[in-house]
């Protein structure tokens, strides 16, 4: 018995390194991803979409605060990978580190719910968890940058703002798609498979015509939307708006597209207008859509009970010898007497 309770408090300080490291090695990995794309606004270097923030979201709704050290290590490694470190090193890791602990408190506050499946639950991931945390995250990271002389003065605010939209797109674009991630449990029905198939050609063909298209016809994949948040909910919504915001913030970067002849200022700001409202349209109406089938299979099931229960009552509310109401006795013929 002692060598069990000795292996096992053995065990948990290696789950705890384990699960610190894959924790960073997420981060770091996502977030050099997002360095893929980048824009220049006012002299400050950008990502439109900052995945990693919405991968420490994830990870700590997921295996609790205390997987916090992971989110600093990767954030530390991914300075060290831009460049030598200097004074605003701790800035940087404290607000990249702050920003989601912050969204995970908030959202905890509200009984925020992993599965998104009630309307709550979006509009918090929404206003708490990208609006109102990242706050923390841009502002703490934007003062260290300026304190230490990296960013001028005049260029405080523009930076700031894509520092905060990067970061709140990361949370509501690659959030939800993590945790749908992991709340599967099993593959749709077979006979719905065609539909998704239709769905994933539909998108592909259709969202780079509408991302890299002269026209601007960016609004070609609100229907998509619809439709992915119509039949299957939050997993076709998230994951087609999340095509599309690649999609687009490669058209941005590249310059082409409904991004051609833009300043970078005005590129920004299509871009993150673009992904902020096709991300919360997504989100809120796979919640929208999910709420109403939850309540409907509530309601079924409560009928189902109060039919079954009446059956009951009835049953032992018969006296003996007495059909049961709504049966009529059958009198014997003359050839039965």
């Amino acid at each position: 018995m002692a060598a069990v309770v000795a292996f096992r408090e053995l065990r948990r300080p290696a789950v705890l390194v384990l699960r610190t490291l894959a924790v960073a090695a997420c981060y770091y990995g996502s977030a050099r991803l997002g360095l893929l794309r980048r824009l220049t606004v006012e002299g400050a270097v950008f990502t439109p979409i900052f995945p990693s923030t919405g991968v420490a979201l994830a990870c700590l709704l997921v295996f609790g605060l205390g997987c916090w050290p992971g989110v600093t290590l990767g954030a530390f490694f991914l300075v060290l990978s831009l460049g030598p470190p200097g004074p605003d090193v701790v800035g940087i890791l404290v607000g990249n580190t702050g920003g989601p602990v912050c969204a995970y408190l908030l959202l905890r506050r509200v009984g925020f719910r992993t599965d998104l499946s009630r309307l709550r639950d979006g509009v918090a991931l929404v206003f708490l968890g990208a609006l109102t945390a990242m706050l923390v995250s841009s502002v703490v990271g934007m003062v260290s940058l300026l304190l230490a002389g990296k960013v001028a003065t005049s260029s405080f605010w523009p930076s700031w703002l894509a520092w905060w939209v990067g970061d709140a797109m990361g949370v509501l674009l690659v959030t939800p798609v993590l945790l749908l991630l992991l709340e599967a449990r099993r593959p749709p029905p077979l006979g719905r498979w065609k539909e998704a198939l239709a769905l994933v050609a539909a998108t592909v063909v259709l969202t780079p015509v509408a991302t890299h298209s002269s026209l601007s016809a960016l609004f070609l994949v609100y229907p998509l939307l619809i439709w992915g948040a119509l039949r299957f909910r939050l997993a076709g919504s998230m994951l087609c708006a999340l095509f599309t915001s690649v999609t687009a913030t490669v058209a941005a970067t590249d310059g082409v597209g409904a991004f051609t002849g833009l300043s970078p200022i005005e590129v920004m700001v299509k871009l993150q207008l673009f992904n902020g409202s096709m991300a919360l349209t997504g989100l809120l109406l796979s919640a929208v859509i999910s709420e109403q089938r939850n309540t409907r299979i509530s309601v079924a099931e409560a009928c189902k009970e109060l039919a079954e229960a009446l059956e009951h009552l009835s049953a032992h509310d018969t006296p003996a010898g007495r059909p049961p109401p709504g049966t009529q006795r059958v009198r014997p013929g003359k050839d039965e007497r």
